[in-house]
């Protein structure tokens, strides 16, 4: 496959827009995201309260592919518990790895999806993850990657 393909129109509406993209008013967490490998920067904000993801957001920079999935994963975690929230970011990892790839377990990633093909392009593989592991760092207590 190639990178034209990776293209959809979904990763082109989610890089290009900002509703993801801005700060979030009293977040609970703050995280930096960093792909070294391609400079990708992302720093995710949360608002949790009682165990539930109320607002998240993400500032930063980096290509089209890092951007759409950090907003992706933004639309799908807001309302879920942390749990689940750690539960989707498990199956995302699971469909970039290409160790699931049955249609009815990934339809819980929703607009995701469209990142699938990335499992055969290593390079963009960091890219893809890079929201993904920065919220499971966030949402685990850790330290961010910069």
């Amino acid at each position: 496959m190639g990178i034209e393909n990776i293209y959809t129109q979904i990763l082109t509406e989610h890089n290009n827009s900002n509703r993801n993209k801005h700060h979030i008013e009293s977040p609970t967490a703050v995280l930096k995201g960093v792909n070294p490998s391609c400079g990708d920067e992302i720093e995710l904000e949360l608002r949790e309260k009682d165990g539930v993801i109320e607002d998240a957001a993400f500032t930063g920079v980096g290509c089209a592919i890092s951007q759409a999935s950090a907003s992706i994963m933004i639309d799908l975690i807001k309302g879920q518990t942390k749990e689940e929230a750690l539960r989707l970011a498990n199956l995302f990892f699971g469909m970039i790895k290409g160790e699931v790839s049955d249609e009815s377990q990934l339809e819980d990633l929703d607009e995701a999806i469209a990142l699938k093909d990335i499992s055969h392009m290593p390079a963009r593989v960091k890219c893809a993850v890079l929201g993904w592991h920065t919220l499971e760092n966030a949402i685990r207590g850790e330290k961010g990657s910069d």
